[in-house]
């Protein structure tokens, strides 16, 4: 059944995010997640539904957009997946109150939240590349994100951690520890504190945790699940011809240790695998693609931010990307199997 659009007033920030521009923004219930783009993004999430679906699939779901105009005050909404959008609360305007210093845009994208439907949501965001700038990048810009590269882990494993945002459990305080017990690692943390040496460190900080419940045997299975989706991933890449700049991987996981354990050993009594972005799959063919997912989330991996992303026919795989990813792959499989 589909829900009535609220008024401006039900619109709230996202609280969410572990990196990227402001002004992002959500629906009441927490579903959609809305971000202001340019219309470069909004063509390639177009072009990529309707001509690369093997890679569609690891993006958010693309419902639609949003013309972010203040004197109109009007909306406008993509065809492409009309039916997922009539499952969703739809704001009748986007207009943020602060606009974002990096991005001047009167468009949005509006996208399924992949972080929506856990108990408590870890997330991690990966910025992936060793360039981090496309070709028409003012020099001072492309100046600016080659110190980033060399004083990073992007020289190296060709990606950084952007920011992550870990539960710690019930009742947890400290540093950096939000008040729904989150320890929040910002965008300096990928910056200056993570090096090639202690890398797996950082990602053994975001999938495990005592604390939160999430023992050695739990941590395993997350890493061995998101390695699987990353290697999918890379091979997805490796037969496609594109250029992407400044991507991500986001990385989302049910951070609760009770409703994890509960949520896999559902997920085990399916017929099915598991799948990306869901606890239990199901065991039919696609008869009813409008039906929702009921089970439990358990993980989730996609690709994200295509500011700077286009196909490009005859240039080959995107290298740039895929190093980052093969690293990624690499450190999981370790994980997965110390």
């Amino acid at each position: 059944m589909a829900k009535t659009l609220p008024t401006r007033a039900d619109l709230i920030d996202y609280q969410q995010a572990v990196a990227g521009h402001d002004g992002t923004l959500c629906d009441v219930d927490g579903e959609l997640f809305i971000k202001p783009c340019t219309p470069a993004e909004i063509a390639f999430y177009e072009s990529s539904n309707a001509a690369h679906q093997d890679f569609a699939d690891f993006m958010p779901t693309f419902l639609g957009t949003l013309t972010l105009d203040e004197q109109q005050n009007g909306q406008t909404i993509d065809e492409a997946g009309a039916a997922l959008i009539a499952k969703h609360t739809m704001p009748e305007v986007v207009v943020p109150t602060k606009p974002s210093k990096k991005i001047v845009t009167d468009q949005a994208v509006v996208l399924e939240n992949a972080a929506h439907g856990y108990v408590k949501p870890n997330i991690l965001d990966v910025k992936l590349g060793v360039r981090l700038w496309a070709d028409d990048a003012h020099p001072d810009k492309k100046t600016r994100f080659n110190k980033v590269t060399e004083e990073t882990t992007h020289k190296d494993l060709g990606f950084r951690i952007a920011g992550m945002r870990v539960w710690q459990g019930h009742n947890a305080v400290g540093k950096d520890i939000d008040a729904e017990g989150y320890k929040i690692f910002d965008k300096n943390y990928g910056r200056f504190s993570v090096q090639t040496a202690n890398v797996n460190e950082a990602f053994r900080k975001f999938i495990f945790s005592e604390s939160a419940g999430i023992d050695e045997e739990l941590g395993k299975l997350v890493a061995q699940a998101f390695h699987t989706d990353v290697c999918r991933i890379q091979k997805v890449l490796e037969g496609q011809e594109s250029r992407m700049f400044s991507a991500s991987l986001l990385f989302v996981f049910e951070g609760d240790g009770v409703a994890l354990r509960s949520a896999m050993e559902e997920a085990s009594r399916s017929p099915a695998t598991l799948q990306n972005g869901h606890g239990n799959a199901s065991s039919e063919d696609d008869e009813d693609d409008e039906l929702e997912d009921t089970g439990p989330k358990i993980y989730s991996v996609k690709v994200i931010d295509f500011a700077h992303a286009e196909w490009t026919p005859g240039m080959g795989p995107d290298e740039n990307a895929l190093t980052g990813v093969r690293s990624m792959a690499r450190i999981l499989q370790e994980l997965g199997n110390a």
